[in-house]
């Protein structure tokens, strides 16, 4: 599959605290740095200055959303839902989302950010954001990694659904950049 050069841009909504958070972030760059024809733009919610939380915008945030093909948001769960810091990161840019799609990591507990994302999925759908139905989500992520970052366990399933993820991900950014092209999104 040719990927032209996509740029994905993949938002990471944990935040600095503790170490599950990067250490999934890690190992997801990781495996997507790999993926011919993407660029990637990190793009760290713990590193925005987030004005009022309110929409506001912040920093360079939105430039870096609208120059992006697609998302990818690596989020954890707390209290069944994503972080505040993610939402309000989320909420300082409108347009430069539309007509894009977004995929998913999430990492939590028992229910491995599942409850996370299906809020996320909620959030996107109102900015016109196609989400991608392949998700990999890490149930249990604490007891995944070792002191130094590395996995403890058998990760080839979670590795399995990146790929898969990806190329879901891939079809719709090349075919949501070329329906954006001939005829602009209507918003």
């Amino acid at each position: 599959m040719q990927q032209e050069n996509l740029r994905i841009t993949v938002v990471l909504g944990g935040n600095l605290n503790g170490r599950t958070g990067p250490v999934v972030s890690n190992w997801f760059l990781d495996r997507a740095a790999s993926r011919e024809g993407v660029t990637l733009d990190v793009l760290d919610v713990a590193g925005l200055d987030l004005g009022d939380g309110h929409g506001t915008s912040s920093d360079s945030f939105p430039s870096r959303i609208a120059a992006a093909d697609g998302f990818v948001v690596v989020t954890p769960e707390y209290n069944h839902g994503y972080p505040g810091p993610l939402k309000s990161a989320i909420d300082t840019a409108r347009k430069e989302w539309f007509a894009k799609p977004v995929a998913f990591v999430s990492y939590g507990g028992m229910s491995g950010g599942l409850r996370a994302v299906e809020q996320l999925r909620a959030v996107f759908a109102e900015l016109h954001v196609t989400s991608v139905r392949t998700s990999v989500s890490l149930h249990n992520a604490q007891r995944m990694f070792g002191p130094e970052g590395a996995p403890v366990a058998e990760l080839r399933g979670a590795e399995d659904a990146v790929e898969e993820m990806l190329d879901q991900l891939v079809w719709w950014a090349l075919s949501l950049r070329e329906a954006r092209t001939r005829r602009p999104f209507p918003g």
